[in-house]
């Protein structure tokens, strides 16, 4: 009878054991993950429909906060002029002149942008008068949907200008993960290479 009430015992201590590991993985699970969430990787959904066909309404994305500063042609996250966080394309970054030309093309530095591979559709790049030189520190940045697009253009005449701070860039936009049969992997289009 001893024998089998510590047999008992240890069977008892076994799942207090396990129960214990199971329980530190998942605290251990959930903290690696907020902290990834903070500093590391942050997912986004999009609410509008400025960066079609990009994105799309209910796209998510993955944002990775390390990827170092914003340069042409990048996705990025940012707290945006009203305060919340905005996706859009950088097109100018500090010391960029950013002008829309007689044939409506977007031209950076005097260099034309070949914006087929991203602009929505039967939009025009541009259609007003728009020349801004982006200060040290600041971007430019526009919606892919330019005629749906509340970007840097619709804000030129707040005290900022239009521009918003590399500081205020949470990230780049590395992947679309949602919905999965849209999953794509970004990279900057090449029409940006070719500005000096």
């Amino acid at each position: 009878m001893a024998v089998t009430k510590k047999a008992e015992g240890v069977g008892k201590e076994k799942k207090k054991g396990s129960f214990r590991e199971t329980v530190l993985l998942l605290v251990l699970g959930v903290g690696i993950a907020l902290l990834l969430q903070a500093f590391v990787i942050g997912s986004f959904y999009i609410p509008s429909v400025s960066m079609e066909n990009t994105l799309l309404v209910n796209d998510r994305v993955f944002v990775n906060k390390l990827a170092g500063k914003p340069e042409r042609g990048d996705i990025v996250v940012f707290k945006g002029w009203n305060g919340e966080d905005t996706i859009k394309r950088v097109i100018g970054i500090g010391g960029d002149k950013v002008v829309c030309d007689s044939k409506k093309r977007i031209t950076v530095n005097g260099t034309p942008l070949d914006e087929t591979s991203y602009l929505y559709p039967g939009d025009f790049p541009c259609d007003n008068k728009l020349n801004v030189t982006v200060p040290a520190g600041k971007l430019w940045l526009m919606g892919d949907h330019r005629s749906a697009s509340a970007d840097s253009r619709s804000h030129m005449r707040e005290p900022g200008k239009g521009f918003i701070s590399e500081e205020a860039v949470i990230g780049k936009a590395v992947v679309r993960y949602w919905p999965l049969n849209r999953g794509y992997l970004f990279s900057r289009p090449e029409t940006f290479d070719k500005v000096k």
